[in-house]
């Protein structure tokens, strides 16, 4: 590429954080061709954390969840192409077609299109008051109809599904959370730490029903409209709102119907990237919850739905996308705020392969941090209202550390000494 990029076109499909991100990222890195950015909702880029927390609870204003001002992509000559999603790439051709018909031919694509609610398979599935939780406009609806005394059943005890029943409970409705494993978040925590969830909600009053799936969601009539949620075991659930969080699917029809690489089950989907964040094209960049990158620190290929991600894999793809070598070797982040707890996750393991978890404070006074060890080494951390040790425990995941179990547990020994070595 010439040294500023003058004269290239590079297109961005997406309207969220990591779309923006990387725009961002583009022109920090000194491009000068064109940026075009395409998203198919018909408001500027925004991001999604706060649509389950500040935001659903009424704490976040709107404005701050936009990931730059609207005036910020004229200022830097950012072709910003709203309301109108891609629908079809032309990988030989370099060209994108949208689905108010216009192409677009481009040098590199960046594909940030995401993921998207999935949805119950079954009936009733789209009753009215059916929610899921995926976008702005989602958000305000839900937000809208959690009022007190509201019977709530949240399908799904995954990371959006317990942050929503927290926002409801905090709004004063009655919450019942259905989840088809014996525990909330047990196949990203373990069952060990995922028990401290389970024991916070229903300590703020949460029906917390575990190994039992929904058989279907019955409308109830005009007079009431009320819905009725059905599970497996016969039970029948009054529900003024149901709310759906069973997690995503990622957006790959167009990277599919290209003939791009997908990821399989092992990776959640997804379009497969290499450490670079390049495709199975050469031109075609994904980053975010799409892509199914390879990760040089973990050894193996994942796909994370996760803020820092999105957040981050922008500037590897700006500079993959300017010819200056990069590479993403992060490991996964996220966070949640539920009640009174807060916290913070750092690394990767797999729940139902061999593990030795370390803790160092109290699981049942929800003060602690985690390490799961994976033959010995430190694969992921976890601090719960516990602070300013993030970056310490980053720097232990990075460093495939091997520290004795017993330094890990004691408070004594300093964290920044364990990821030091």
């Amino acid at each position: 590429m010439s040294e500023a990029g003058s004269g290239r076109t590079v297109v961005v499909a997406g309207g969220g954080l990591a779309a923006a991100k990387t725009a961002e990222a583009l022109r920090g890195e000194g491009f000068e061709g064109s940026i075009v950015l395409v998203g198919a909702e018909a408001i500027v880029p925004y991001e999604r954390p706060a649509l389950s927390k500040g935001y659903l609870q009424g704490s976040a204003e709107r404005a701050s969840l936009d990931v730059h001002p609207a005036d910020w992509y004229a200022d830097n000559a950012v072709d910003l192409r709203l309301g109108a999603a891609v629908t079809a790439l032309d990988v030989a051709g370099h060209a994108i077609t949208t689905a108010d018909g216009d192409r677009t031919r481009y040098d590199t694509l960046v594909l940030a299109t995401g993921s998207r609610a999935r949805r119950l398979d079954l009936p009733g599935a789209d009753a009215a008051g059916v929610h899921h939780l995926r976008d702005v406009g989602d958000s305000e609806r839900l937000r809208a109809a959690l009022r007190p005394g509201a019977r709530v059943v949240v399908v799904g005890g995954g990371w959006i599904g317990l942050e929503t029943a927290a926002a409801a409970v905090t709004a004063g409705a009655q919450v019942t959370v259905v989840e088809v494993a014996e525990l909330p978040l047990v196949r990203v925590l373990g069952p060990e730490v995922a028990r401290v969830f389970a024991d916070l909600h229903r300590a703020h009053g949460v029906d917390l029903r575990c190994g039992v799936g929904v058989r279907d969601v019955v409308a109830g009539d005009s007079g009431e409209g009320a819905n009725v949620v059905h599970l497996d075991d016969g039970t029948a659930l009054p529900a003024d709102v149901v709310v759906v969080g069973i997690g995503a699917a990622p957006n790959v029809e167009l990277a599919r119907d290209a003939g791009l690489e997908l990821g399989g089950r092992d990776t959640g989907g997804g379009v497969c990237v290499d450490e670079h964040l390049r495709t199975s094209h050469p031109d075609v960049l994904a980053v975010g919850d799409l892509a199914a990158a390879w990760n040089p620190l973990l050894g193996r290929r994942i796909r994370v739905e996760h803020w820092a991600n999105a957040l981050n894999q922008p500037a590897v793809a700006a500079r993959t996308a300017l010819g200056v070598p990069a590479s993403y070797d992060r490991p996964p982040y996220f966070y949640t705020d539920q009640f009174e707890l807060g916290m913070e996750f750092t690394g990767w393991f797999d729940p139902t392969q061999p593990y030795d978890l370390v803790v160092r404070g109290d699981l049942d006074s929800r003060e602690f941090v985690a390490f799961w060890l994976v033959e010995g080494v430190v694969a992921a951390a976890m601090n719960v209202n516990v602070w300013d040790v993030t970056e310490h425990l980053g720097l232990l995941v990075r460093s495939r550390a091997t520290p004795p179990a017993a330094h890990l547990a004691d408070p004594a020994v300093a964290l920044a000494d364990l990821a030091e070595g």
